[in-house]
């Protein structure tokens, strides 16, 4: 996906693209989904769950495909933004992105983490603009993940006051 309008809003950009962000996500132990402060608000590490439940389990490459794990980090990303707008009220309070940790659980010869964090990256250039999207990343390969998932995005943005 490309974005249709760059000068439009991330929320105009989001029903542009077609985009439906998921119902925000419930914290499953002692942290809150998103914290802001001090100008920036702190996104939770989201993992891919559709009704309560993961929608794959298994690390890449050898449980979970590739384009399985893009679908799960797309899926994070929007998860993300779910929780983001929960908090915030609009999305348009986004200033920026400004970074993005992407987490995925693969073998220890696997070296494919950037292109699964892409597609989480493309989510945020496609809502937010190519400027205002672009943002720090890292992607790293881990032995597992809560609910044995095996993609977690976590995100940072700079956000305007309410």
């Amino acid at each position: 996906m490309h974005e249709h309008n760059p000068s439009a809003s991330p929320e105009a950009r989001l029903a542009s693209l077609g985009l439906t962000l998921p119902p925000p996500p419930k914290p499953l132990a002692l942290y809150r989904p998103v914290v802001v402060s001090g100008g920036f608000a702190w996104v939770s590490g989201q993992v891919p769950l559709e009704d309560g439940h993961p929608i794959a389990v298994g690390r890449v490459p050898d449980h979970v495909t590739e384009d399985v794990a893009r679908d799960c980090a797309r899926r994070c990303a929007l998860s993300a933004l779910a929780a983001l707008r929960e908090e915030l009220g609009s999305l348009d309070r986004v200033v920026r992105v400004v970074k993005l940790g992407v987490f995925v659980a693969s073998h220890p010869e696997y070296g494919g983490q950037p292109g699964i964090a892409n597609e989480a990256s493309r989510v945020m250039v496609d809502v937010f603009g190519e400027e205002a999207g672009r943002h720090a990343r890292a992607a790293v390969g881990v032995a597992s993940l809560p609910l044995r998932v095996p993609v977690e995005v976590e995100c940072v943005f700079e956000v305007r006051p309410a």
